[in-house]
Order: C-alpha cells, then structure tokens, then sequence
C-alpha cells in the first residue's frame, strides 16, 4: 500500500482513538490547551514590559506614550488572564470548593493592583545581584542579562495567583522560567527581598519553601524535600510543609542540598558548596565539606 492510500484509509481512524484516549483523562472543552498555554506567556511577556518599560520591543521617546503603551498592554494581558481563569476553574471536578469560587475579576485586578509593589521588590532583586556579583558594570545589566532577575519576576508574579488559589496557570508560569533560565521555583515558594540568584542553572526551590531577606543562593542549589508521605492509597499526601526554611542573610554555595520541611537554616549562615543536609543549622553557623587534599602530578618530573 503507498503512503496516501494509508493515510486516506487510516489516519481518521487514528485521528479518532486519539481524541478518544485524550477525553478519557482530559476534557477538551474545559482545558486552557496549548493556545492558552501561549497565550500565558504572551501575558508575561506584557507584563514584564509593563514592570520594565525599558524593556519595551518599540521605542517611545514620550513619557505619555510609555504610559499610553503600558497600560494597553495592560488592559489587553487583564482580559486574557480573566478568561483563562474562568476557563480553569471551569473544570471543578479537579478543584477545591474555594478555587471553584474564585472571582476571576477580582483575582486580575488584585494582581495588577500590587504590581507597583512588586516592581519595587524585584528593584531590591536587582540591587541584590549588584551588591553580590563583582562581575557586574550596572543595574541595567542586570536586568537585560541575568537569568536570575527574568526567574524571579515571574515567580513574584504567578506567587500572587498561587495565593489567590489559581490552578494551573501560575505553574504554567514557573515552568516556562524555568525553560528560559534553568530556574526551577514553585509559585509557592515564599521569598523575601534581596534574593539573588548567582549563575542560577539547575537550582530548584521547592512549593512550601520560605526564603527570608537577603539571601544568596548560587548554581545547583536544591532546596527540596526529603520523602513523600503517603495516604493509605499510596498517593503523596499534599498541603504539608516538606521543603526547608531559609532564613535572613544566608549564603547557600554551589551544589547544596538542603531538604526537609522540619529544616531550618538560621539566619546568617554560611553553607559550602556540595554540602547535603537534612537537618537544622542554628543561626551565624558555617557548615562546609572538610577540605581534600589533592594530588598534583607533573609529568615532566
């Protein structure tokens, strides 16, 4: 048989096993698909724009026209958000019953309401990486290069629709920083003022995490949990604290694990790189690995 003939024969059918694999775990009409997928990162993106101006794809040499253009884009990502909300919670058989009375109104313009607060934090993000990176000639650098301010802005962004109860979408949000900067926060994270990220591929930072002021963490830095426990059906038990808490003016060196939702790094303390821990660290302590003593030979000898 040639290929167009298989495929005239055969394709409706496959076509149709698929849509009915899909609608035995998925509700076609209720999911926010892949359109809506895009369309949440075209929010963030505006959002972005609006937070950093500067930022903006065309030039507006008018400080009437930067607002003009803020607050299209503005008006435009509010409306998107509003009817992907209304979409997701939609599906109520995979809600709470107090996400399923979410105000999809109310959730946007509480959100854009504090986005001059928000603004204001990541500033501190921003003086943060300047204050601890050496490397660095400018604030504006930073904010057009480093991987650690484009994370955290849209962590400060989808943690507000986390604590609202939104579904879905403020994941949706975490992932896709985490896909343009090997970022990995959960929109549940709590995380002060002054945080920066050095380097920043491969840190992962956990839903019920908490990070105080001032706090450093570098490359490969997982703050995690240490096991799952179960119901009686096998399943995680969600809604309990497993990841640790990190509190004021704490470094955090390359490759630590830190794991546990009963662990607690007091506040300014030090931990070296590739340390493991799975317990609590009291306030102004180092923690590091006892120094190995390399053999260095040289071959012309």
């Amino acid at each position: 048989m040639k290929l167009n003939d298989w495929l005239n024969n055969e394709i409706p059918n496959i076509a149709n096993s698929l849509v009915d694999v899909h609608k035995t775990y998925f509700s076609i009409e209720k999911t926010i698909g892949f359109a809506g997928q895009e369309k949440i990162y075209k929010i963030l993106e505006n959002f972005r724009n609006a937070l950093f101006p500067c930022l903006c794809e065309k030039e507006l040499t008018f400080e009437s026209r930067v607002n003009i253009g803020i607050g299209n884009k503005l008006r435009t990502s509010a409306i998107d958000l509003r009817d992907l909300i209304e979409k997701v919670i939609s599906n109520e058989e995979n809600l709470s019953s107090d996400n399923a009375k979410l105000n999809p109104d109310q959730v946007v313009m509480d959100l854009i309401g504090k986005f001059p607060e928000i603004r204001k934090m990541i500033q501190t993000d921003i003086q943060a990486a300047y204050n601890g990176d050496p490397a660095t000639i400018s604030t504006e650098e930073i904010l057009f290069s480093y991987p650690s301010i484009q994370a955290i802005t849209i962590h400060r962004i989808s943690h507000e629709l986390y604590k609202s109860g939104v579904p879905i979408i403020p994941r949706i949000m975490s992932e896709y920083a985490h896909n343009l900067t090997g970022i990995d926060i959960h929109p549940g994270a709590t995380i002060g003022e002054y945080f920066f990220i050095d380097h920043g591929t491969g840190v992962v930072i956990g839903e019920t995490c908490t990070i105080g002021k001032n706090v450093k963490i570098y490359q490969g830095v997982t703050l995690g949990a240490k096991s799952f426990p179960l119901d009686e059906d096998g399943n995680p038990i969600k809604g309990i604290k497993r990841h640790p808490d990190i509190e004021d003016n704490v470094v955090i060196y390359a490759g630590a694990t830190i794991l546990g939702g009963d662990t607690k790094i007091g506040h300014d303390s030090v931990i070296g790189g590739n340390i493991w821990l799975t317990q609590s660290v009291p306030p102004n302590s180092r923690v590091y690995q006892t120094q190995p003593s390399p053999k260095i030979k040289n071959d012309i000898e």
